[in-house]
């Protein structure tokens, strides 16, 4: 399944949510990371996310969809990210 999650999290928490999800998605756009996942990828992705954030403050909202092609992008300003290597 192809993978679009967005996070909105304290401080303190986003250097580790930041490397949570490098080890799964690639990174887009400061909180903006997407990818291709297997549900078994996508399940280990949520537990370990749910292990680092505060339930009660910190937000993370994945999007998922079958295929990266049924997905439109357009990007004004600058590129930052990009389809590269997971970490």
């Amino acid at each position: 399944m192809f993978v679009i999650l967005v996070y909105d999290t304290a401080v303190e928490r986003n250097p580790k949510v930041l490397k949570t999800c490098r080890k799964y998605l690639h990174w887009t756009q400061r909180s903006v990371f997407q990818g291709e996942l297997s549900a078994a990828q996508y399940r280990a992705l949520l537990a370990a996310l749910a292990s680092v954030i505060d339930a009660d403050h910190d937000s993370i909202v994945t999007y998922r969809m079958r295929s990266p092609d049924h997905v439109e992008t357009a990007v004004l300003g600058v590129d930052l990210g990009g389809p590269g290597d997971v970490l």
